[in-house]
């Protein structure tokens, strides 16, 4: 009898055999968040989808959902531990303006260097306990009407400021022949434009407080 014919297969199903599905009930919600906080700090949040992260972790899509309710709500949860680590400032508080200008210059160093964050804090209001967190440090560190009135102002000026790096960012172009006034305006997201427009931002502020609270105001 002739021998039979063995069926043929791909290097690829050769080499790499299929993943180990992980044991049912073993999967957690915190499982979940530190592989997806693996794949962000690895700049890889735009590829990472629902099904890839069920790949990386050896279950089914669906195991995912059942700890999640999408992938917003995932980034959420990464881009509040991420920011966990990245905000809080080195200056001391009793300097309360160098305090301020630190904890902004960190926080748009961290939007524009984690797309997600950036896509997160542009989505909606973030009021994770990280971002709550640095909120009442800064208001704590300055008397609490010029903290309240800062705190505002900065906040979307550092949003703001770190959308439009970013965005030129991803669009700067191949060549170094750029014009007179594209040069110029791309200066307008330097560092050292930013930190100057926060010390205007912060003058003007004092300002205010000092004359609304003049004898008499």
């Amino acid at each position: 009898m002739p021998e039979q014919t063995r069926a043929a297969v791909s290097p690829w199903e050769e080499a790499s055999p299929p993943a180990q599905r992980a044991p049912w009930g073993t999967l957690a919600r915190d499982d979940i968040i530190q592989a997806a906080v693996k794949i962000v700090r690895a700049g890889g949040y735009e590829e990472m989808t629902i099904r890839s992260l069920a790949a990386e972790l050896g279950v089914a899509p669906m195991s995912l959902y059942r700890h999640i309710r999408d992938k917003d709500d995932l980034l959420d949860e990464v881009v509040d531990r991420l920011l966990a680590k990245a905000w809080r400032p080195s200056a001391p508080e009793d300097d309360w303006q160098e305090w301020v200008i630190e904890a902004a210059a960190k926080l748009r160093s961290f939007l524009v260097s984690q797309p997600a964050a950036l896509h997160v804090y542009l989505r909606h209001p973030v009021v994770s306990p990280a971002a709550a967190e640095r909120m009442d440090a800064m208001i704590d560190v300055a008397d609490e009407e010029t903290a309240r009135r800062a705190y505002g102002a900065l906040h979307t000026y550092t949003i703001g400021f770190a959308a439009l790096e970013a965005s030129r960012a991803r669009s700067a172009p191949a060549t170094e022949e750029v014009s007179s006034l594209a040069q110029q305006l791309a200066a307008y997201t330097t560092t050292d434009q930013f930190m100057n427009g926060l010390r205007y931002l912060l003058e003007g502020i004092g300002r205010h407080v000092t004359t609304d609270t003049q004898p008499g105001r």
